[in-house]
Parts: structure tokens; C-alpha cells; sequence
């Protein structure tokens, strides 16, 4: 068997998808992790097992299974608990489709009955109050004031951040002149957020490795150097390129770890088969592996222990290295091990911790340590790795294993030293392409990884290699798992952007994030060409670059725009408005209508945005035809943003039957003989006579019809797609349960 599925559940006739895997043909054994926890983060037990063999490795071969085995709790004390929440779960969503369903249908007696007896919530109580507001009573200008209460509960938070960013790049010169770092690749950087300072250390610029230290002052704007060549200094680092460098904030000291071996001449592969070999150099023995600590205070450095004799990791490089501040722990995985064998039998290193406070290495994972039961990282190179300190969780993604770019995802948990792949494939959950050399950096308050793109290879290739064009970033949403890719825009919202705006794609740059500003600063790099890269490029690299690829000294600030609350207020309020504009339509004098429509509308609507401003110029037509009651045209949705993703559109019963098939029930349809034939004598189905009676709960003063009760409702259901998921009605509707009833053939 190759490619296969797997399923769960509690029944045979409703089993769920909880993975689509391919074996390896081969007599090592394979360890997938199944999915038991669900989108909204609860945990389902399950009583059936089906698994579907979806080919074999051969054509001449039937898919086979001889051996299989399964690992998880069966303890029945567990299980009853865990099906007791699921059970409940389940019985409380049944009742809040019934409810969202009923209330809907105008029957708010028997809604208000069941909420009250069963003691269900169905959505925050400021969503009920814009309900009433906008729905029952139509009182316009509460209903604008709870959007102001929404937005400062913080329930537009997941719709803001839910939406596609924007990228803004500003090139920092930093004093000009030659007191700034030189072009350089493969060189490494590290923060110091409290302080506000960006150290910088070491690379290759083409034609030789650097051991100079640099530091950028953020507030300042300005660089400094602490040492020109660190060689000089007694325990120092000598001159080097694909190192890792953290910073700790308890001891304000700068750690470094591995370095690219030496070799007494280039090694440079014609064909370019891998990344590797446009900046490599054939490793020679050495025994040391190259860790260090700089105290920032002193300006001293200090060679530590080596960790191959305790523990730690040997002589490596193209690693990946986090620090956990507040616990003082470094975090170091893969890399290629620089045992001097040369590049035809290549050494992958495992997953490191080292406690700075007890002076001790760890190995978390080693690439024989897999079990059954646990899942194992593939070993990789040149690949991304970022901490989250908060929820105690490393994600590991992309590189290089062998000649194979890789496209994986892996998430490890500290607490429980156990790992899990979040994703085989990024780039068909709308990542990056398989990439080498990408950087990543995390901001795990908003629980985002912003990914810069690194070399990539085009399918159709072979081992070719290339760079994206126009610098390619992305951001990575953990907060539901598996979690969301999407890719970063360009520039403002509507503006056209530059060559020289932005930063032109490289490898091998560095990348550090600043949780104090929230901004990215990004530094150097190798774009992987000869010759001149537009005017800026020039103006600041004035010396002739020997060798065929440039390698860069520029430094940029990204940060990200997003939409606002104050953005999203103002779509809502063009939805109320413009229901509110209609409603004048049909019972004010068409002067106060029209002079609400040019002053109160107006003044909410976005007038650069084309679809926004069409909806604007639509809603005159309800003047023009002010005596007509409101069968008109159903209500202008406020377009989305150019590249959002649109949430899910909330099915209304519609206006007129031009606009929307009719459901019909089966009696009028013709498809039984009892039940709601008054109904069909009627002409009108059961949805429309529960529409067209007035519900002894609404206000008295305010006798909605049918059609208008279903436009406030159509308002309100629109306004929440900007509100969080967790504090609204269901998404989907009770209708949506049901389908076509068909027997088999």
C-alpha cells in the first residue's frame, strides 16, 4: 500500500477523514499521528476504525497491509468523560441551529422558551443587543452604539486578524557612509527587545568569511561597530558564515554556535545541483564545535565547553538556533554535521536543548531515537525554526534534506517532548513553495509566524534552482490548528508599488522580529545574480562585486497593516445605514431621505473602493420608486477587501421567488398526502406564513412585515461575519443538516 486514508467515529454510517497518508516502500517502520481533537479544539472519541488503501507502489502490485498497530487511551474511565463533553457538545449545538433556525423564522416565543429552559447560550449578550436593536425595534442609532461595544470587547479580534496583511518596507540607511555592516550572506542576527538593539555577526560576502560584530541601535536609527575582527580578541570566534547567534536578556550576552568549515579552496559545483553549493566550501576536520558566549557588558567573549564531549550537538552549521528568555534554555535542531567527510556522505545533527543556568545539554530527539508510538522530525538543513515560549511549542519547517526541497511542517511540544506534523504539504494549504534558506520569525502574542521565502525549484526543473520575484512573504496562523497560510501583500491598500520600495528576493538574509513595535527587520543576503539591481542597489554598492552572485547590505523595517476596528465600524455602519436609508424611503418625505443618503451614508462609505461605491450610487434607485413597499432589491452587502477571504455568505430566505428557488416541502411538492395542505391551498409555504405573523414578543409600536423583517435580519446576519466565531450564532443553518434523501441503487 502507498497512498491510503484513514477514518473515525462512533458509528460506520458517520465516520470522518482524520488522514490522507503515503508509505514509504521500504522495511522501516511508519509512525501518523491520527486526529482526535477537532477545529474547535474538542477532543472526540471514537469507536470504528476504517482504513482505505488508495494505491500500491507498483501497477503490477493489489495494496496489501501486513502489519499495523495502534497507540492511544482506551482507559473507559477516560473515554466516558471525554464522550460525556462530546455528547454534550453535540446537544448544545443541536439546540443553538434549532434556536438561530427559529429566530429566524420570526417565532421568538418558543426561542425565548428554550433559552430560558435549557440554559444554552447561543451568542455573547452584546449580539443579542445588536439583534433587538436592529432586528425588533429598529432603533439605528443603538444599534451603532453597540458596535463601539463590540469592538471594545475585542469581538472583531479573529475577523481583523483573519484577513489577508499588507506589507510596508522602509529601507533604513543607517548613517550612510561606511560606518554600516558590508554586503554580506549567511551571516547571523539577534535582538535585544528590551534594549531595543540588533546585533549583527559574521557571513560570507563572496569572497571571504567575516568576523565582525555589529549592533543597531532601533531608537537611534543608527550603527555601531563593537569589533572589527573578533580574531583578535583571545577566545574569540574567527571568521565565519551559515552560524546561529541568540541573545539572553538575564545575562545581557550574545551566544554563538557552529560555523561553516574551513577548506583551502572554493568548492563550487558547475551544475549548481544544490543551494548549497553557491556559498559552500568542502568542510575539513575539526574537532571543536564552535560555541561561544559574548558578555555585552564587558565586550568580552568566552569559549564554552565543547558540546560534543557533554552531551551536545558536534561541529554543525545551517542549524537553527531559539532561546527561551524567561527560562533560559537554548533550543538548537538540525544542520549538517562538519565532521570533515566532505559532501558525499552527508550528517544530519538532531534537536538540542542547552539550560544556560545549569550549563547542561539535552537531546530532545535524535534521528534513531523514533519509536512506534512516537513521531520523529526529519532530519533537514537550511530549514526555519521558531519558539513560542507562551505555549511551550517549537515549529519546524522546510529546508533541505539530501537533493529534496521540503514543504513540511512540524510542531514539537516542550512540556510533553512529543512532536506532530501540522502539515506534509504547506504549499497546498497556500504556503511557500519546498524552499532552502527561508527565514522565519514568530510573534506569539498574536500567534502568527511571518515566513520569507528562500531558493525554491520549480517542479518542472529538476535540481535547478531560482528566487521567487518581488520577495515573497507569508504569514502562518497557529491559533486553531492545524492552522492558516496567507500570503503577505505589497505596499498600502490601493497604491502601486516600486522596484526600490521593496527588498529584492535573496538567501540567506537574516531576519529578526521586535514584539515592542511589532516590526520585522531584515538584513543582507545573496540574491543569486551578477549585475547591477536597480538604482538603489547601486547607490549604496559602489564597489565592484567579483564572483556571480551579489551579496547585499541593505536593511529594512516591515511592518504589517491590517484592517482596523475602526474600519470594520465603519462597514457595519454602512449596512445599518443603508437599511435604515430604505426604510425612510418608504415613510419619509423623499427630501429628508435623500439628505440622510448624502450627509449620514455618504460619510461612512469608502468612495476609492469601487464595489463600496457602486452600492452607494445603487441605493438611490430606492427613492425613485419610494412608494413601492420593500420587495426591491435585497440590501448591498460592504465588499470585502482586494485578496481577503471572504467568510462564508449566510443563507436568507429570499425576497421574491426570481431571486432563489423555493424549498418545498414534501407535501408541496407533491410527494406524500397528509399534513399542510391548507398550506398549499394557501399558495404559501410553511417559512412564509411563520414570516408573515407578527411574534407576540416584538414591540408593539413596531408592526415589521414579512419582507422587511427578513432585510433587518439579512443586516444583522451580515454584520456578523466581523464578529468573533466563538460568541455568535452558528454559522450554518438548521436547512443545511438536511440533504437529498435517496436510497441506494
Amino acid at each position: 500500500m502507498k497512498d491510503f486514508k484513514v477514518y473515525l467515529g462512533l458509528a460506520r454510517e458517520q465516520m470522518v477523514e482524520v488522514l490522507h497518508g503515503s508509505l514509504k516502500n521500504d522495511n522501516i517502520p511508519e509512525t501518523f499521528s491520527l486526529k482526535y481533537v477537532d477545529d474547535s479544539g474538542l477532543c472526540f472519541p471514537t469507536l470504528y476504525v476504517k482504513i482505505v488503501p488508495l494505491s500500491a507502489h507498483g501497477a503490477s502490485f493489489n495494496s496489501s497491509i501486513w502489519y499495523i498497530s495502534m497507540t492511544g487511551i482506551a482507559d473507559e474511565a477516560v473515554i466516558q468523560r471525554v464522550k460525556q463533553v462530546y455528547d454534550q457538545y453535540q446537544e448544545t449545538q443541536a439546540l443553538r441551529h434549532l434556536l438561530k433556525h427559529l429566530r429566524q423564522r420570526r417565532l421568538l416565543t418558543p426561542y425565548q422558551s428554550i433559552l430560558e429552559r435549557a440554559g444554552v447560550e447561543v451568542e455573547h449578550p452584546l449580539v443579542s443587543k445588536l439583534h433587538s436593536s436592529t432586528v425588533l425595534h429598529g432603533d439605528w442609532t443603538n444599534a451603532e452604539r453597540v458596535l463601539h461595544e463590540l469592538s471594545d470587547t475585542g469581538l472583531f479580534e479573529s475577523h481583523l486578524q483573519s484577513h489577508q496583511s499588507r506589507a510596508i518596507w522602509k529601507r533604513i540607511h543607517g548613517g550612510g557612509g561606511d560606518n554600516v555592516p558590508s554586503p554580506r550572506g549567511g551571516h547571523a542576527m539577534c535582538i535585544d527587545h528590551r534594549n531595543s538593539l540588533i546585533y549583527l555577526f559574521g557571513g560570507f560576502d563572496g569572497r571571504q568569511c567575516l568576523d565582525d560584530l555589529w549592533v543597531y541601535d532601533i531608537c537611534k536609527r543608527t550603527w555601531r561597530s563593537l569589533d572589527e575582527s573578533t580574531s583578535s580578541q583571545l577566545e574569540a570566534p574567527g571568521p565565519r558564515s551559515c552560524h546561529k547567534m541568540v541573545h539572553d536578556p538575564t545575562s545581557n550576552s550574545l551566544y554563538v554556535l557552529g560555523k561553516l568549515p574551513e577548506s583551502d579552496e572554493l568548492k563550487t559545483r558547475q551544475n549548481g545541483n544544490t543551494p548549497a553549493s553557491r556559498d559552500r566550501i568542502a568542510p575539513s576536520r575539526t574537532s571543536a564545535s564552535e560555541f561561544y558566549r559574548y558578555d555585552v557588558e564587558g565586550r568580552t567573549w568566552e569559549q564554552l565547553t565543547d558540546p560534543a564531549g557533554v552531551g551536545g550537538p558536534s561541529l554543525l552549521f545551517d542549524h537553527q538556533m531559539a532561546i527561551d528568555g524567561d527560562r533560559r534554555i537554548i533550543y538548537v535542531s538540525g544542520g549538517r554535521v562538519g565532521d570533515g567527510e566532505g559532501w558525499s556522505n552527508t550528517k544530519y545533527s538532531g534537536m538540542y536543548s542547552y539550560s544556560l543556568q545549569h550549563k547542561k545539554w539535552l537531546l530532545l530527539q535524535h534521528l534513531e531515537t523514533g519509536v512506534h508510538s512516537t513521531v520523529v522530525i526529519p532530519p533537514r538543513f537550511g530549514h526555519s525554526m521558531v519558539l513560542d515560549p507562551t505555549t511551550q511549542t517549537l515549529f519546524l519547517f522546510a529546508g533541505q534534506h539530501g537533493d529534496n526541497f521540503l514543504s513540511d511542517l512540524y510542531s514539537y511540544d516542550i512540556n510533553t517532548s512529543t512532536a506532530k506534523e501540522l502539515s506534509s504539504n504547506i504549499t497546498a494549504c497556500g504556503g511557500p513553495e519546498p524552499s532552502f534558506s527561508q527565514r522565519a520569525v514568530i510573534n506569539p502574542k498574536a500567534q502568527e509566524i511571518y515566513v520569507f521565502n528562500g531558493l525554491t525549484r520549480a517542479p518542472t526543473s529538476g535540481s535547478l534552482t531560482f528566487l521567487p520575484p518581488n520577495s515573497p512573504c507569508w504569514v502562518y496562523r497557529y491559533r486553531d490548528r492545524p492552522g492558516k497560510w496567507l500570503r503577505v501583500l505589497h505596499g498600502p491598500t490601493g497604491s502601486p508599488i516600486n522596484d526600490d520600495e521593496i527588498p529584492v528576493s535573496r538567501f540567506a538574509q537574516e531576519v529578526v522580529y521586535d514584539p515592542t513595535t511589532s516590526s520585522i527587520y531584515f538584513h543582507g543576503g545573496n540574491t543569486g545574480t551578477s549585475g547591477p539591481l536597480g538604482k538603489a542597489f547601486e547607490k549604496d554598492n559602489e564597489k565592484e562585486v567579483t564572483g556571480s552572485e551579489e551579496r547585499l547590505g541593505d536593511f529594512w523595517e516591515m511592518k504589517l497593516q491590517r484592517s482596523s476596528s475602526s474600519d470594520v465600524i465603519r462597514r457595519a455602519t454602512f449596512l445599518i445605514r443603508q437599511q435604515r436609508f430604505k426604510e425612510m424611503c418608504e415613510e419619509s418625505p423623499a427630501v429628508r431621505a435623500l439628505a440622510f443618503l448624502q450627509n449620514e451614508v455618504s460619510s461612512v462609505v469608502n468612495h476609492h473602493d469601487p464595489e463600496e461605491a457602486e452600492s452607494f450610487r445603487t441605493l438611490l434607485t430606492h427613492l425613485l420608486s419610494s412608494h413601492s413597499m420593500p420587495g426591491s432589491p435585497p440590501l448591498h452587502e460592504v465588499p470585502e477587501r482586494s485578496g481577503e477571504t471572504l467568510p462564508p455568505r449566510k443563507r436568507t430566505r429570499p425576497n421574491t421567488p426570481e431571486q432563489s428557488p423555493v424549498r418545498l416541502s414534501r407535501t408541496e411538492a407533491g410527494g406524500a398526502t397528509t399534513g399542510t395542505s391548507s398550506s398549499r391551498s394557501a399558495g404559501k409555504n410553511v417559512a412564509e406564513r411563520m414570516l408573515e405573523t407578527k411574534d407576540p414578543l416584538e414591540p408593539a409600536t413596531d408592526a415589521s412585515s414579512e419582507q422587511r423583517f427578513q432585510q433587518r435580519n439579512e443586516v444583522f446576519e451580515k454584520i456578523l461575519h466581523f464578529i468573533d466565531q466563538d460568541e455568535k450564532q452558528p454559522t450554518s443553518n438548521l436547512l443545511d443538516l438536511f440533504g437529498i434523501n435517496l436510497s441506494p441503487c
